[in-house]
This record gives structure tokens, sequence and C-alpha cells, in this order.
């Protein structure tokens, strides 16, 4: 059975449901036949790399004052701690996440996509650091277990893993994704949100059991 995630490391939503998802994995019997494809989704493409703060950066987008969007941070904070992350709050940069997807899509081709997605989060949240920045993705990579000449070689070239990433996206929005994080089992069923642990094992146990036979 195949589990595809759309999601963003820019996004907080995302850090929270993908590690609520795994402890649904976790608790379903049938784990070790489930595959997970990690799949791009940008929420802001056009966005640049830049210094700004998050919480103002994202207070604008939406029409939110910064006290409004510092109580979003500390939700997501809140709900990031009960699942056992650590989440700075406000320290991160806004900026454009392409270059990261395309190396996580490397990543996928050396079967350490997981790996590299989970540190990136890690960094982006529980640490507040640049993620947009070329060096530290390369060590993200290494740190991964990507091969480090490798790893520079596709960020230098802006064309590799490029058409991966696009086709992620459009099938999201083939599939009726308007945002993130958005799961599909086995294209049958689609979980969007943040949902429980438990709400993950009981769709994972719905989809398996209406599979298609072998």
């Amino acid at each position: 059975m195949r589990v595809e995630i759309w999601a963003d490391i820019a996004c907080p939503w995302c850090y929270v449901a993908t590690a609520r998802f795994d402890q649904g994995l976790a608790a379903f019997a049938h784990r070790d036949q489930v595959e997970v494809v990690h799949r791009s989704f940008e929420l802001n493409p056009q966005a640049e790399n830049g210094t700004v703060p998050i919480i103002d950066a994202v207070a604008a987008q939406y029409g939110r004052t910064r006290e409004q969007q510092v109580a979003r941070e500390e939700q997501a904070a809140a709900m990031a701690r009960a699942v056992g992350l650590d989440f700075r709050i406000g320290g991160r940069a806004f900026g454009n996440t392409f270059d990261i997807h395309r190396l996580i899509h490397f990543a996928k081709t050396r079967g350490l996509q997981a790996e590299l997605m989970n540190l990136a989060f890690r960094v982006n949240f529980a640490e507040a650091s640049s993620v947009y920045d070329r060096e530290t993705q390369v060590g993200l990579a290494v740190e991964a277990g990507l091969n480090e000449a490798e790893a520079r070689e596709v960020l230098d070239d802006p064309d590799a893993f490029a058409a991966e990433v696009r086709a992620d996206e459009r099938l999201a929005a083939d599939l009726g994704a308007t945002g993130v994080p958005f799961f599909v089992l086995n294209r049958r069923y689609g979980v969007s949100g943040v949902q429980s642990a438990e709400m993950f094992t009981r769709a994972l146990e719905q989809a398996w059991a209406d599979r298609p036979a072998a």
C-alpha cells in the first residue's frame, strides 16, 4: 500500500501532521507493507530567500496582526511539543523552498527521502535556522547520508529534479489539494490537515481493507 504525503518544510502544520502520521503508522498492523512517498508542495512559490522574520511575513500575507500570528505560532508549538517535537517560536525566516524540494527528490533516488525531510523540518522549526542557505542544505544532505559532491551538483543545476517538483504540484492540483498537509492513501482516500495519530491509523486500516485484490 502506498501513502503519498504532500508537504512543505516551511509549513508548521506539516511538521506536526507528519509526526502524527508516523505515530499512526507505527500502530498499524501492516506498517511494514506501506510505502511512504513525500511529494512537493510550495506554500509560497514566488517567495525570495530573504531575511524577513516568518511572523511578519506570514502576518502580512494573510492580513493578520502580529499578535494573531504569534498566537498561531504558539498553537503550532504546543501541538508539536505534544508529539515530542521541539519548536522555536518565530525564529525562522521566510523563503523559497524550491531548491529544498529538488534536493528531497534527489534523496528519494538514494532511499533517503524521509531522512532529509525530517532533518529539514528539524532545522527549520526546532533550531529556527535558515534552511535556505546553500551550505546548510548541503550539510543536511550529508547528515541524511547523501554524497556531498552529488548534492552540490544537484543544487548547482537549477534544472535538476525541477520537473519532478512541478509534477508533484500538478498532481496535487489534479487531486484537489489546495493546501498542505495532504495525505493520499492508495489513490483512493484523501486526508487533509493535522489529524490525530488514531485517525491516521483508522484511515490506514480502511485503505488496507479496501485495497485492490492482488
